[in-house]
This record gives structure tokens, sequence and C-alpha cells, in this order.
């Protein structure tokens, strides 16, 4: 069984048996926990939010009817919802590319749930492709989320939490070339140590709500971890682009014919 600090007994209980199910129909190359609870702030009634990368074989992508790039599954199980969803990884490594963060987090993430024998080396690649580009990423998801809590009318900590947990990300990434995603990790290190009360709201339940006061105190907050994260991509020793694309296609191709 699945075993790691971030779930319950009962959560890892359910996970394996998923990712055991989902594995028969298809060969994970990492499957790595992703949502709230990598993110540090999970409630009790935050989904099992499981991303996975999977390998097709050659022989069914060289058929006239090739298979899905990707697979997905929600469901309600024993009272946890459920969110699996798995890329095959030509189309992840192609993404991985242009900055893609949501794939560098399922193969740079702190908590892989499942690996494959092939992993360890193709993770140093995934490692060494990071560049500037990731700015795009993480700087449109967090505008995203702002927009969102916006749209909440600044009340939902939940969506909140996710705009910090993104530029925190971003900016960490851009700064160090380390992926965290655990913003009780990151908001210390950058200052945000208020972070905590955020955290401590969103446990009574994803529909947790901020008051006014609170709310307002953090909007001001955001405008600096925006300025932040610019700042980060303009003086970051990232390069511009992935060095190493060739690299990744003579893996990938080597990958097929084995």
């Amino acid at each position: 069984m699945i075993a790691t600090p971030a779930l319950t007994a009962k959560q890892s209980e359910i996970a394996s048996r998923v990712l055991a199910e989902e594995g028969a129909k298809r060969r994970h190359l990492v499957v790595s926990l992703s949502g709230a609870h990598a993110y540090g702030f999970p409630s009790p009634d935050s989904d099992l939010d499981l991303k996975a990368v999977h390998a097709e074989s050659t022989v069914r992508l060289l058929g006239l009817h090739p298979p899905m790039q990707h697979a997905s599954r929600f469901e309600v199980v024993h009272g946890v919802e459920v969110d699996y969803s798995s890329n095959e990884i030509s189309g992840v490594l192609a993404s991985l590319l242009t900055g893609n963060g949501n794939y560098f987090e399922r193969f740079l993430s702190a908590i892989p749930l499942e690996t494959a024998p092939d992993f360890k080396d193709l993770r140093n690649l995934v490692w060494r492709a990071l560049s500037k580009r990731v700015y795009r990423h993480y700087a449109g998801f967090a505008r995203g989320q702002l927009h969102e809590w916006e749209k909440s009318g600044y009340r939902s900590a939940k969506k909140l939490l996710y705009v910090l947990r993104t530029a925190l990300t971003g900016r960490h990434v851009l700064q160090t070339g380390e992926l965290e995603t655990d913003l009780t990790r990151l908001a210390p290190r950058y200052g945000l140590s208020a972070v905590a009360e955020l955290v401590e709201a969103k446990k009574k339940g994803e529909q947790a709500e901020l008051a006014d006061e609170v709310a307002g105190r953090w909007k001001a907050e955001l405008d600096q971890a925006f300025a932040a994260l610019e700042l980060a991509h303009q003086s970051s020793s990232l390069p511009e682009d992935p060095p190493n694309e060739a690299e990744l296609e003579d893996w990938l191709i080597a990958f097929r014919r084995r």
C-alpha cells in the first residue's frame, strides 16, 4: 500500500487500489500526488488528486488505431473524491519543452507515489530541461487563480491559497532551480508566515471563507507576490530555453525501440 504522511491510511488504501486498476490498463512511468495534499493545505473534504505520466507500447502507437494520449477518472470511493489523470510520455515531453509546470511537477514532485525503473534517468533529463519558460506557466496560472478569487468576492480561502502557492512555486524554481509545491514550506522562506492563518481557515473545508479584514490584508500581499515572481524571472540563472531537447528526443526514441 502507498505510504506517505500527506495521506491518511484510508486515502492511501484508496489511492493504491485506484492506481493498481489504472496501472493494469497502462504503464505508469510516474504517479505523483497533487492538489491540496501536495500543496500543504488539505481539508477533510479535499479530493485525492493523482497525476500520472504513462507510456504506450510502440506496437500500439504504430497501429491503425493509436490509443488516446490522455486518460482520466473521477469518482467517489468510500466518501473520498478521486481525481486521476494520466498523459502519454511523448506529449508530456513536448509540453515540458514549452515550460509546462504541471508536467514538471509530476516528475520533480517531492511526493511521488509510484515510479518505474526508467524513472531515475528520465527525471534527471527533465530536471535539466528547466528553463525560464516556466515563468509563463506559473504567472499565467497564478493570474487565473487570482481571477477566481476575485469571482468569489475575495472570500474563498482555497482560491487565495492557490494564488500564493502558484506564485511562490514559480518564484522558487526560477530563483533556485528547485521545484517545491508545499506552500507551508515556501511561505516562511519568503516572509509570508501569515499564510498559516489561511491554512487554518482552509482546514474547515473546501468552501471555507475569509473575513473581509483578512481578505483585505492579503490583497496588498498579492501585488508584492506577483512583483517578486516577475523579478525572479528577470534575474533567474535558468537558461532562456531548454538546453537538452536533443537528449530528451534521443531518450524517447531509445525507449520506444526497447
